[in-house]
């Protein structure tokens, strides 16, 4: 074998090396480790590398409202810190409402529009977790985060009384609006805050 056809196969490994490191650091939030507690303190900040290249961004500083981790409906971790510096809609649903249902197609077909920008996670309560994953299935909101509340710690940390409720933050963690709102209000609301 030549010295060229050495060097050729080592810079062919180095880059398989780098895709495979590469490819390893990308695991999103369905693939993290499972906390102990349904509902447990996140740090107060989180650093994020930027994309475009080696320069970290500032880390976003995690509001009070945003402190807060616990499971999804199918057991994995989810932390609001994450979503810091982002506005974030709280969707507080039970999976016997009528009214939630309604709204399901709704939140199913902008959810993964505004995904990046403005996202929603639902907070399922008041019902047994068969329950729950099965409403999600049948309203296909499977590629949005629903979080696990049977035990209703989020619904009491946000005052939430009853089904179906949208508590919306800004972008400092400052809640927006709290209370019923139909689909089309839902839709505008999202709109309005992925232009801000």
């Amino acid at each position: 074998m030549s010295s060229r056809t050495v060097r050729h196969l080592g810079a062919a490994a180095v880059l398989a090396a780098a895709f495979a490191a590469t490819a390893a650091c990308a695991v999103g939030p369905e693939r993290a480790a499972p906390v102990d507690a349904a509902v447990a303190a996140a740090p107060s900040a989180t650093a994020t590398a930027s994309p475009a290249g080696p320069t970290p961004t500032p880390p976003a500083t995690v509001p009070k409202t945003l402190s807060f981790a616990g499971k999804t409906l199918d057991g994995t971790t989810f932390s609001a810190a994450a979503l810091a510096g982002r506005p974030v809609v709280l969707w507080f649903w039970a999976p016997w409402c009528a009214t939630c249902a309604s709204q399901a197609w709704t939140v199913a077909e902008i959810a993964p529009k505004y995904r990046d920008t403005v996202p929603i996670v639902g907070v399922a309560g008041l019902g047994e977790r068969q329950a729950m994953k099965e409403f999600v299935t049948e309203f296909e909101l499977a590629g949005t985060p629903q979080l696990d509340d049977r035990a209703g710690a989020v619904w009491r940390r946000f005052k939430v009384a009853e089904q179906s409720t949208f508590v919306i933050l800004d972008r400092n963690g400052k809640v927006v609006h709290q209370g019923f709102l139909d689909g089309e209000s839902l839709t505008r609301q999202v709109e309005t805050l992925a232009l801000r």
